[in-house]
């Protein structure tokens, strides 16, 4: 069962997180990850949630999708990316 990462991104440093959103993609994709949306417009339609750079990828499981999150290829880039911006995800099992 597919299962993705949402992620709310609010990008505080540009220039650090442009090296965040440079190198990622690759360990995405090594661990069979796909971008389904990546910081393109966002409009709200209900509610008052922050409109922030939004990221859905779509992992072919969950275990992959943990197994991405906690490689030691992420680790570096995951501490640019908590340096460089606050976010919050969520990992959402698919249907």
């Amino acid at each position: 069962m597919s299962a993705y990462i949402f992620a709310s991104v609010e990008i505080t440093d540009p220039a650090a997180y442009e090296e965040y959103r440079r190198r990622v993609p690759a360990i995405i994709a090594a661990y069979g990850g796909r971008y389904l949306a990546r910081g393109g417009a966002v409009e709200r339609l209900e509610g008052n949630a922050p409109v922030n750079r939004l990221v859905i990828v779509e992992f072919p499981d969950m275990v992959r999708l943990k197994a991405f999150y906690n490689s030691a290829e992420y680790q570096p880039l995951l501490a640019i990316r908590q340096r460089a911006a606050r976010s919050n995800l969520l990992a959402i099992e698919g249907v």
